[in-house]
């Protein structure tokens, strides 16, 4: 009898912050076979919710890591959901290079989220955070809107799925 092998894949997830990535990854997770990769799970995990000057490093840090545990992941067949936005169009060129060079079939998912949503779920995010409901991020306004100004919405060539979120 000969078996088929496919080869695993990686689903990577863009969205602003608090558009829903978490909650999306959470329900393709199963569907998929996948093991979902999150660098805010890694970082509030270690450092907790307030790492300062620290925080860019520690993602980045982060990243970097979890690109090199997917692909020992991928090496054993296990698909790979990443977790963390994917904000600049930089960073989706670079990550869809990096696997394109590791021959791993890659995808962007991108949650699209109207600013009322946003805004709503920010508030609903920070209450949870505030209460212990969560283990999130809390985004007061400054830091939401620092984040807004670093997101580049991306073009529909480079999204594969464009899940529009209520």
């Amino acid at each position: 009898m000969n078996e088929v092998i496919t080869m695993a894949r990686v689903i990577m997830l863009c969205g602003r912050i608090c558009s829903g990535k978490s909650t999306y990854s959470q329900q393709i997770r199963i569907k998929n076979k996948a093991v979902v990769l999150s660098v805010d799970e890694i970082t509030l995990a270690l450092f907790g919710q307030y790492t300062g000057e620290n925080h860019d490093t520690y993602v980045e840090r982060a990243e970097k890591y979890l690109f090199n545990k997917s692909l020992e992941l991928i090496e054993i067949g296990v698909n790979v959901i990443l977790d963390w936005g994917f904000w600049t169009k930089a960073e989706r060129e670079a990550a869809r290079e990096f696997y394109k060079c590791q021959n791993v079939e890659c995808e962007f998912h991108y949650i699209d989220i109207s600013d009322e949503v946003w805004k709503y779920r920010l508030k609903k995010r920070n209450n949870d955070v505030a209460f212990g409901k969560t283990d999130a991020y809390y985004v007061d306004e400054k830091l939401a809107e620092k984040f807004g100004a670093i997101f580049e919405l991306p073009d529909k060539n480079e999204i594969d799925v464009w899940v529009k979120q209520n």
